[in-house]
């Protein structure tokens, strides 16, 4: 029940003479933005604006929502539009109107009348449709458009708009700001089907009652993005002890959506890094959507991008914080949260890791390659087999699909098939590549998995930075469109194939080979000069292609392929336990003026390093590779 009340401590005494009478004879109310017809009294004196003037009379309002008029007989002094003048109610008709009288006083005191209502959750606003009432939340965006201003406002249950009109494209409320507590009163309205509150008032919230309001929505929300206790998909020792650092990630993650905190995902390009990333795009889109907030707005609060290297390159912090920072300057957005997967492991790392760090912008990353301990200081979730001794078998797609169904369980059903499909992008031999391919294997065959990786990686390289959203859900089957999906994979397949096969035959003749002597078989190419430039397969996959025919044709032997241009080394290999990531830091030391860097899993990586030093940081890595263990 609605009831209006006198807040008493924000009573004040007005002087208007030199008379100093007693106060408390004359109380004068003050009607508050929320009040309306109901909440004025006949008898009582109210400060009121002159509104405007008519032959009768001047007509006056109390508030934004009740006026009254002043015949001219009662009208004591002259007066000029939105003055401020002192009323009594003479009379409240039957049909709504007031009459009004004039009165003054030297010396009186103020009370502010206040609509007095429990405030509703957010969650609770579709069955108040047509009236007026308080929420209490928090400011998470304050967006101007040409009309009103929209506040995205969110409390413990959810998000959700209030507009506040002042006149077009003019700030309402220009004292409220971002991650203010705020109590705004409304009429509850349906605009294109979402709900949304028509704001007559806005109030800051601050002192123990800002708090108050702010430490209940915390806690609600903590326990809210709380994830599920559900089972894994498969069974694996490893991913089950690695389960606290998943329920973490997922957590950090759905208080991002509950709390419409932008979030940005950066992956690397490949099958494996795409499948990570999307099966965690599909779970946040869609808990976004179940949340409330505008109808695009798993679009504007969620982000898909790929990396081109499997680490988060400086142009990628770059990138990510220009846009950020323009919304959160134009939009009123509050800066994203970041996820790395299928990269942010590793040292390479660590420079943008140190500029999100000056933003206060957080990360977590969900990765395979073989993590160095000095990253996890900027983290604030970091899930990687390596940590409970597993290894990059288990890959980005594997995880991030079992991170993705804590996120928001509803989605098993659509992306349960991702693991298979980026372990075969991978080329996982882990147990756990097997299991996962049980649970779809008959919707999905091994070659049905293969050539869904192979056609991610090779419309990711025409992509280039591109997410492709929709592209990439018919690839791989989300977007419920099934005949175009098996329509498109052989299209895409067949080009792929065409181009590596024509990449193939210029590459082949080219390889140079030579016997270690651990007894590993090494191959070197150039593919800087012996193969196809700024087309499919680009140089790291056409490495890997070279190395695959390699191994087939050397079955039974240990094989390792660099693929090398003026300044990188791609490398692959077979049975020769190398740890690329400690090569390259030894080489780095070793090699002075080298400009190394580099990294990735222990059998699979690469190395930069400046043109003038190739074949000696070249020389170097087979040196170092002919003194590790060989042998299948």
């Amino acid at each position: 029940m609605v009831i209006c009340g006198i807040q008493k401590p924000s009573a004040s005494r007005i002087y208007t003479g030199e008379s100093m009478q007693d106060p408390d004879d004359v109380t004068v109310y003050r009607m508050g933005p929320g009040c309306d017809l109901n909440d004025v009294e006949e008898g009582k004196v109210y400060i009121g604006r002159v509104q405007g003037f008519a032959n009768f009379g001047t007509f006056v309002q109390l508030n934004d929502r009740v006026k009254g008029l002043c015949h001219k007989s009662n009208i004591k002094t002259q007066h000029k539009e939105r003055e401020t003048i002192l009323v009594r109610v003479k009379n409240i008709r039957n049909n709504g109107n007031i009459d009004l009288e004039e009165v003054t006083y030297p010396v009186y005191t103020v009370e502010v009348v206040e609509k007095k209502s429990t405030a509703v959750r957010l969650a609770e606003l579709s069955s108040k449709v047509g009236r007026t009432v308080s929420i209490e939340g928090e400011i998470a965006q304050i967006k101007q458009t040409s009309g009103p201003t929209i506040f995205t406002i969110v409390d413990e249950s959810g998000t959700e708009n209030a507009a506040a009109f002042v006149e077009a494209g003019v700030r309402a409320y220009p004292e409220a700001e971002l991650d203010d507590v705020v109590r705004i009163t409304g009429e509850v309205m349906l605009r294109n089907n979402q709900i949304q509150i028509e704001a007559r008032s806005l109030v800051i919230l601050t002192g123990e009652e800002g708090e108050r309001v702010r430490e209940r929505i915390e806690q609600a929300l903590d326990q809210r993005s709380e994830p599920p206790e559900i089972p894994l998909l498969i069974r694996s020792d490893v991913l089950e002890q690695l389960r606290p650092a998943m329920r973490k990630v997922a957590k950090v993650i759905r208080k991002a959506v509950f709390s419409a905190q932008p979030i940005i995902v950066r992956h690397h390009a490949d099958a494996d890094g795409i499948c990570s990333a999307v099966a965690i795009e599909q779970a946040v889109t869609a808990l976004i959507r179940e949340s409330g907030g505008d109808f695009d707005a798993d679009y504007y609060l969620f982000k898909r991008s790929p990396s081109k290297a499997p680490f988060y390159e400086i142009e990628d912090i770059t990138r990510d914080l220009d846009f950020a920072l323009k919304d959160h300057a134009r939009f009123g957005q509050k800066l994203p949260l970041v996820l790395l997967t299928d990269n942010g492991s590793t040292e390479e790392d660590l420079p943008s890791l140190k500029m999100a760090q000056i933003y206060e912008i957080p990360i977590v990353v969900v990765d395979h390659h073989h993590p160095d301990e000095i990253v996890d200081q900027y983290l604030v979730g970091h899930v990687n087999p390596y940590h409970v001794g597993g290894e990059y078998g288990i890959t980005a797609g594997m995880l991030g699909t079992e991170v993705a169904r804590l996120i928001n369980p509803a989605v098993e059903e659509q992306i349960r098939h991702l693991p298979a499909i980026a372990g075969a992008g991978d080329r996982s031999e882990a147990p756990e590549r097997k299991r996962y391919y049980e649970l779809i294997q008959g919707v999905y065959s091994e070659q049905d998995c293969k050539d869904i990786a192979l056609s991610l990686d090779y419309e990711q390289f025409w992509l280039r930075f591109n997410d492709g959203r929709e592209l990439v859900k018919d690839i791989l089957n989300l977007s419920g469109s099934g005949d175009r999906h098996k329509k498109l994979i052989p299209l895409l397949v067949e080009g792929a194939n065409a181009l590596i096969e024509d990449q193939m035959n210029a590459c082949m003749p080219n390889v140079r080979h030579q016997t270690l002597s651990n007894g590993a078989e090494l191959f070197r190419i150039d593919v800087e000069i012996h193969a196809h430039k700024f087309t499919f397969p680009p140089p790291g996959k056409t490495s890997g292609e070279v190395h695959d025919r390699l191994c087939q044709q050397y079955a039974g032997s240990p094989v390792v392929t660099i693929g090398f241009g003026p300044d990188f080394a791609v490398l692959r290999s077979k049975g020769v336990m190398m740890n690329i990531p400690k090569m390259v830091r030894e080489l780095r030391d070793e090699i002075p003026g080298g400009g190394i860097s580099g990294g990735g899993h222990l059998v699979v990586g690469s190395i930069k390093f400046v043109e003038g030093m190739r074949e000696k940081v070249l020389e170097g890595l087979i040196e170092k590779i002919s003194r590790v263990p060989a042998g299948l």
